[in-house]
């Protein structure tokens, strides 16, 4: 009998032992999170209530019907408040002859009005297309016309991006001169190589005509510029809800909105997001992190975006918690908007975690309510200083894309998976390991495409630790159950397809991303396919060096790109690099900081160190500050366009220069001319 109090303590020790080994409460915790989605997805696909606006009502006529699900502007709206209002603009958008199925265009900044028309449209079966309200000109143009939608509605901040001359000049005809819109609200134009009409009744409202002359066949594009007195008219309507049948016979494959890619390698491309992806995504997220029912998650990433439209908005939804919403992401209204919604969780992308480090410190730092913070695109750099600053638990990581059929995770809580983008354990690996896969990489060809076997015509797989394209695996028979591509792109859509890769006939979806893992589990993103370059016939990854540069004491953003130099071949590495600012006024003013002799030279110094000679940088471009997406991610394609032209980089107020003699010093036309004469072999 004496030996139960001796056995209890050493099979605990061995269970912990198990457990550390092979990460089974991690996995169980990732495991059961996706399983229980995707469960779910299926029960509710059957039921025939697969469109979220079933959630949204479930909860408002439950007991969580007075808990609040929208905080926005010092506001916030319960599920019960939330409900009935996206019923009332279901009921405007109907009687604009809006029909069940049809695509409808949104331009908006982040407000609850978002939300409203957003769920307002799938209440009556209708797919919403979100629009970067970045966005102008004919990149904007672009957008519209691939949504397919006649009906665009906009609000009042991205108003002035469809004035009469950016629409004239961009094929649209101007509205007459002698012709007052209704209330100032509506407009009708027509695309002059537009699609055919979709059928339905006309919108029981006044609009008009553009000059041209329109035909039967060619549809017209209607305008709705949004604002306060149509808003608040909408919500004195009546709310009807439209019958089950509106949103019926919908499967987890069919659209349920489409979202834009960022349009950093090209033109914006219309990815379908499914309702099998929205409800999976939202469903794990919610039980992964886990979000608790008293939880609140702040973000100010914007909404036309999948990371805070489905993964924030729609997982609170899902958990039946509350989404606090800030209009846009500044590092000045982050954490005062944080504290005053008590928010336990706050959202990140790209490189907004080190722009809320960059800002001055502050008394405030840590006092706050977050938990865990939640996103895609933190640093390796970034990441535990971030944690020590403002004394945040627990980050919670993952890595996708809108269009991609799955993704990675990694909740982290010590430094033993800080830096990656995806963490698994025993049992993940062997359940979920046949669905993935890393590829190596042709590293002579521009941009490096897959090695095969010359015998097999398979894909060499990469092994621990070594680069390569990271691939998911599809059904052949049927790529769109995971896989839906982009709307109206079969070109793009088959771009993204790679076949015979382990066995012939197989076919798995290509992420475009370089990536490693390694024997613990752990997975890291090493660069963009496009982005590495070549250079001395070695590859350099542009993400690699970024991070080696950001850990230099002086520097506080940079961006790695390869620029291509008279007579030599390849490209040589080009950082464009934001300096930190001395003191806390001086980030208050930004303006551009050149560095000092000694700053050039410990810079140059510490990334000899770091870096393998090949991936030192060459040039480094001083610059005020970065272009990024509307997701904080970095742009490189206008700074590798300028490269080493001392005329373009000075005519942008940007420094350039060069590595010489253990230092960086200034790049002059003389530089430039001396190599495009011969003169200079680097």
């Amino acid at each position: 009998m004496q030996v139960i109090p001796y056995t209890l303590p050493a099979a605990a020790a061995g269970l912990a032992y198990l457990n550390g080994r092979f990460a089974l409460s991690y996995d169980w915790a990732l495991l059961s999170s996706f399983v229980a989605a995707t469960v779910g997805g299926v029960i509710h696909e059957w039921r025939d209530d697969i469109n979220l606006f079933y959630n949204l009502e479930g909860h408002a006529q439950s007991s969580r019907a007075d808990h609040p699900w929208i905080i926005h502007n010092g506001r916030s709206w319960t599920y019960a408040e939330a409900y009935e209002i996206v019923v009332k603009y279901g009921t405007w958008l109907k009687s604009k002859g809006v029909q069940k199925g049809e695509v409808v265009a949104m331009d908006f900044v982040n407000s609850e009005v978002f939300i409203w028309i957003w769920f307002g449209l799938w209440s009556i079966g209708a797919k919403p297309a979100f629009i970067n309200y970045n966005l102008a000109g004919k990149l904007l143009i672009h957008t519209i016309r691939t949504s397919t939608a006649r009906l665009v509605i906009v609000d009042e901040d991205a108003k002035d991006n469809f004035s009469e001359d950016v629409m004239a000049e961009h094929g649209f005809a101007p509205r007459p001169a002698d012709q007052v819109l209704p209330e100032g609200r509506q407009a009708r134009y027509k695309f002059p190589d537009a699609a055919p009409a979709q059928q339905g009744p006309s919108p029981p409202v006044r609009v008009l005509k553009s000059q041209k002359q329109t035909t039967p066949e060619r549809r017209k594009l209607e305008i709705v510029f949004f604002d306060k007195q149509l808003g608040a008219w909408i919500e004195s309507l009546e709310p009807i809800r439209q019958p089950d049948e509106e949103r019926g016979h919908q499967k987890l494959h069919d659209m349920a909105m489409l979202i834009y890619t960022s349009g950093t390698t090209g033109l914006p491309k219309p990815a379908v997001m499914s309702w099998g992806k929205a409800n999976l995504g939202a469903g794990f997220v919610a039980g992964w992190i886990p979000l608790k029912k008293n939880d609140i998650m702040y973000t100010a990433m914007p909404l036309y975006h999948s990371s805070a439209s489905v993964l924030g908005v729609c997982s609170a939804l899902r958990a039946g918690t509350t989404i606090s919403i800030g209009k846009k992401f500044s590092h000045k209204t982050f954490w005062p908007e944080v504290r005053s919604s008590k928010a336990t969780i706050i959202q990140y992308v790209g490189e907004t975690c080190r722009y809320l480090l960059a800002a001055p410190k502050s008394e405030q730092d840590k006092k706050h309510n977050v938990r865990a913070a939640f996103g895609n695109g933190m640093r390796p750099d970034v990441w535990n200083p971030f944690k020590e600053r403002f004394n945040i638990p627990t980050i919670c990581e993952f890595y996708s894309a809108t269009e991609s059929p799955s993704g990675m995770w990694n909740r982290s809580t010590n430094a033993f998976s800080a830096g990656a983008v995806g963490r698994n354990g025993s049992v993940a690996a062997l359940l979920v390991g046949p669905s993935l896969t890393i590829i190596k990489m042709d590293p002579e060809s521009d941009p490096p495409s897959p090695l095969r076997n010359q015998k097999t015509g398979l894909c060499l797989i990469a092994g621990y630790d070594e680069p390569g394209e990271l691939l998911y695996k599809l059904d052949p028979d049927n790529i769109s159950k995971k896989f839906q591509g982009y709307f109206g792109n079969n070109k793009a859509t088959d771009s993204k397809i790679l076949r015979d890769v382990k066995a012939k006939g197989d076919a798995y979806f290509r992420t475009g991303d370089l990536m490693r893992w390694d024997k613990e589990g752990r997975w890291y993103f090493v660069d963009r396919i496009g982005d590495t370059f070549r250079w001395k016939a070695e590859n350099v990854s542009t993400a690699e060096v970024a991070d080696a540069i950001g850990k230099h004491d002086a520097i506080e953003e940079a961006n790695v790109y390869g620029v291509l130099i008279p007579r030599h071949d390849g490209r040589a590495g080009c950082a464009a690099v934001v300096l930190k600012q001395k003191n806390d006024k001086e980030k208050l003013h930004r303006a551009l900081v050149l560095p000092s002799p000694q700053t050039l030279k410990s810079l140059a110094e510490h990334l000899n160190k770091a870096l393998p000679k090949f991936a030192v940088p060459l040039f480094i471009r001083v610059t005020e500050g970065m272009q990024t997406t509307g997701t904080n991610k970095h742009q490189k394609h206008l700074l590798q366009q300028e490269g080493i032209d001392v005329e373009r980089v000075e005519e942008s107020g940007d420094v350039l220069y060069w590595l010489k003699d253990g230092t960086y010093e200034r790049f002059t036309l003389r530089e430039l001319d001396r190599i495009q004469g011969g003169h200079v072999k680097l």
